[in-house]
């Protein structure tokens, strides 16, 4: 991603809150969701919003914390995050199955199980 402008850091910082609402509610959310609730500008919304999930993926784990990102969802796979979730996760050593399917259900319920407010 190229360097952020004074925008980008505007709606990180409104995703971050939104991320964190979620968190501490337990609540699962949609990439349109949460690009809403950012205000991230067009064009390319979901993958400006992809990438900087990626990024707190990337943090989340070096700071041996649950991934937070897998709150949010796709609105078409069942409940599940976008494919680039599990690869990421495959690419930190944490997960080791399909995108799709059982596997990929389980880790993910793991992972929300990890966030949920106790």
């Amino acid at each position: 991603m190229s360097s952020p402008t004074n925008q980008d850091h505007v709606w990180q910082n409104r995703a971050e809150m939104a991320l964190a609402s979620a968190t501490s509610l337990g609540r699962i959310v949609t990439y349109a969701e949460m690009a809403d609730a950012a205000d991230i500008p067009a064009p390319q919304r979901i993958h400006k919003l992809t990438l900087w999930l990626e990024a707190t993926m990337r943090q989340d784990h070096a700071a041996g914390q649950p991934l937070r990102a897998a709150l949010v969802i796709s609105r078409n796979r069942n409940g599940l995050p976008a494919p680039g979730f599990f690869l990421l996760c495959q690419e930190l050593g944490i997960y080791q199955g399909g995108e799709t399917g059982a596997d990929a259900a389980r880790f993910h319920q793991t992972m929300l199980a990890a966030l949920m407010p106790r």
